[in-house]
């Protein structure tokens, strides 16, 4: 259930605020009032403790219901076996949200979870909203309020919000983004997330016109659906959600599940969703904070096309390898910009890009300007970037630098399109640093080259698979289709008749009981064929001899009876239906293209290539259903296998808007099926527009 508007208010804007548990030995108490203090918190106050005794210079109350004040949100610094106890006294005091530091629930196994459960529908019943458990609450820099029990360093105001299921990991998060000069928002953590989710929290602090960007670390999506809904917000606000999620391996799993009890899915399956719904996947906390600062400092960026500005012609030889590897596109410059450039530029200088302005420019401080302003013009550049260090103290200090820098500045805020200067190197922003960069309104990333060029091609990748999201409108979804049992597909043969009804192409097929049908079935299809057992307990079928290729027409009944006979023997519980006779197919590219159940998202589609391909690349790309046109034509684009599509070795270029169509049909047959666990085709045999099933598989969640 989504946490209603005023609820979220109270959380991370308080006007009055409670500390349960707060007593004068009480680390996690005193943090919070110390985070009140440091953050500027102009309201209430109130301390509550069992024995009333004095907290940090304030009376204390034995109870919540003894404030005559209202409150807007209690944190509770308890044991967890006193948090349902206390859930009385809030109801009695009508506080109507509250934050759980303790830990000792769900991560513990069978018993937490049972505990928390406990409290989760006591506090439902009581009409209160909980944050946590596990984690340690709400800190919101811009409006000067918040319950943080943890660690919070002063810090400017800034537009990037930190939300994550890890406390400790959110002060990382926090600590790193001040060392780089990267001002945030707010921060939350939510924990184990027993009410109150990071969707909540992203779909509000999405309304604030101050957070421009959020930074996302997650351990597990609990409700896909309200994620899902999240990003769509975050999307049509323009605001990307940065995202840190753990799982990439088992052992990660494992942590996790002892961390905070989370189940944490597969790892392909949610980057199949981040494509899908337009968030940006980052692999360290480090990438999580310059991808975020990218976008504070660039904003969005039209496309990949770039230009890169620096004083040096090593460094632009590495900037030009690291944007390449990044993804991004080194413009050429037009006539006229080239024009523009060589009014200022010494004769010696070549007019490239990446634009090396000599050591020429270090006697003429505004020649970075003048060349931002001219290349900025080109109607073939998406963004600007000049590479350069702001001086971390007067000791490397120079006029010169300076009056870069302010030229640089000026030309940005006049380029009507995103310019920001780029550190070599990692660098930390020092107070001498920050002082600059405020004063001159500097759009600075101090990522460094390789986390800087990594960081815009992301943005640039956001901006244009959002539009592609949004374009993507030919989705088919289950309300629209009518439903069939997934169970009574029990063979490949009624797999297929079932896919043909949704006009999927199938190779013809036909059901021979008998030699002799057997005979003119492989008579009528008039060359070699194919014959394949078809038994409904029976899905592998060259385990048991059940398949055979090339065979003649003319053989075609003997061929029947040994096989009937090799698959009894191997199977004698087996029911037979008969044996399949299809034609024999060569040539052309083999796709497998299937869709199955995953436990958390739902259906997932996943299309890739055959044989080795899909054995030992492991090249398949994955989107949750529903799904349109656009993205099955990106899922189709990020094979690894993409170019043997456009034809190889004699082969015609694959018809790809057949192949797509194909695919949606495919799509909408599996969207049909109530209890599908999974529906292959394995393989699809695509040869220019011929295209067909070769094979057919359903498994309901039954078997």
């Amino acid at each position: 259930m989504i946490a209603d508007a005023e609820t979220l208010r109270c959380l991370f804007s308080p006007r009055s605020v409670a500390i349960v548990g707060a007593r004068p030995k009480s680390s996690w108490a005193n943090a919070a009032y110390r985070n009140l203090k440091t953050m500027g918190f102009a309201g209430k106050f109130f301390a509550v403790n069992r024995s009333g005794e004095e907290f940090q210079g304030h009376q204390s109350y034995k109870s919540c219901s003894a404030i005559s004040d209202e409150v807007d949100v209690a944190l509770l610094v308890i044991p967890a076996g006193a948090v349902s106890e206390a859930l009385d006294d809030l109801a009695a005091a009508r506080i109507g949200v509250a934050i759980i530091i303790a830990s000792g629930f769900a991560e513990l196994g069978p018993e937490g979870r049972v505990a928390e459960t406990e409290v989760r529908e006591k506090a439902a019943r009581l009409g209160i909203r909980l944050l946590g458990p596990n984690c340690l609450g709400v800190a919101n820099f811009v409006d000067s309020t918040g319950l943080w029990a943890g660690g919070v360093s002063p810090q400017k105001q800034g537009g990037l919000a930190i939300v994550s299921q890890s406390g400790a990991v959110a002060i990382s998060i926090h600590r790193y983004a001040i060392q780089q000069g990267v001002a945030h928002s707010h921060m939350v953590s939510t924990g184990n997330e027993l009410d109150i989710d990071v969707s909540d929290a992203i779909l509000f602090l999405l309304q604030d016109e101050r957070v421009r960007a959020i930074a996302l670390f997650i351990e597990t999506v609990r409700d896909t659906k309200k994620f899902e809904a999240a990003c769509s917000a975050a999307r049509t606000a323009g605001k990307p959600i940065v995202v840190l999620k753990v799982g990439r391996s088992e052992h990660t799993a494992k942590v996790a599940q002892a961390h905070t009890g989370a189940m944490v899915g597969d790892d392909r399956v949610f980057d199949a969703f981040c494509k899908q719904n337009g968030l940006i996947r980052v692999n360290s906390l480090d990438e999580l904070v310059h991808t975020a600062d990218a976008f504070l400092k660039a904003g969005p960026i039209a496309g990949r096309r770039i230009a890169a500005i620096s004083i040096s012609g090593g460094l632009s030889e590495v900037c030009a390898d690291l944007a390449a590897l990044a993804g991004l596109d080194l413009c050429d410059f037009s006539a006229e910009t080239v024009e523009r450039l060589r009014e200022f530029l010494p004769d010696y200088a070549g007019v490239n890009c990446p634009l090396d302005l000599t050591g020429l420019a270090t006697t003429q401080p505004d020649m970075g300007g003048r060349a931002v302003a001219a290349i900025a013009m080109d109607a073939g550049v998406d963004l600007v970037v000049y590479v350069f260090e702001v001086p971390e103290s007067d000791l490397d200090a120079s006029p010169f630098s300076e009056e870069m820098l302010q030229s640089v500045a000026e030309a940005a805020r006049a380029a009507g399109k995103p310019v920001v200067v780029m550190s070599h190197q990692v660098k930390i922003v020092s107070n001498y640093a920050a002082r600059i960069i405020e004063r001159l309104e500097l759009p600075y990333i101090s990522g460094g080259l390789q986390f800087g060029m990594a960081a815009l091609a992301s943005i640039a990748a956001w901006r244009m698979n959002s539009r592609a999201i949004e374009d993507d409108g030919d989705r088919i979804t289950q309300s629209e289709i009518a439903r069939t049992t997934a169970s009574k597909l029990t063979t490949e043969y009624r797999a297929q008749q079932f896919l043909k009804e949704f006009g999927v192409s199938v190779v013809p097929t036909y059901l021979a009981g008998s030699e002799k049908a057997a005979e003119e079935a492989a008579s009528l299809l008039g060359d070699k064929v194919v014959l394949k057992i078809s038994s409904p307990q029976i899905a592998h079928k060259t385990e048991v001899g059940g398949v055979r290729i090339g065979i003649e027409p003319d053989h075609a009944a003997a061929e029947f009876s040994q096989m009937i006979e090799r698959v009894c023997l191997a199977r004698p519980d087996a029911a037979i239906d008969g044996v399949l006779v299809a034609p024999m197919r060569s040539g052309g590219l083999e796709l497998i293209v299937g869709v199955v159940r995953d436990p958390q998202w739902g259906l997932v589609l996943a299309v890739g290539f055959g044989g080795v391909f899909v054995e030992v690349i492991k090249d398949v790309s994955m989107r949750l259903l529903p799904v349109g046109s656009g993205q099955i034509r990106q899922m189709l684009n990020e094979l690894s296998g993409a170019r043997l599509l456009n034809g190889f070795r004699g082969n015609p270029p694959t018809d790809i808007e057949a192949l797509v169509g194909e695919i949606q049909r495919i799509c909408a047959a599996a969207l049909s099926l109530d209890g599908l666990d999974t529906l292959e085709i394995n393989p699809l045999r695509v040869s220019g527009s011929q295209i067909e099933a070769l094979d057919a598989l359903v498994v309901s969640t039954g078997e």
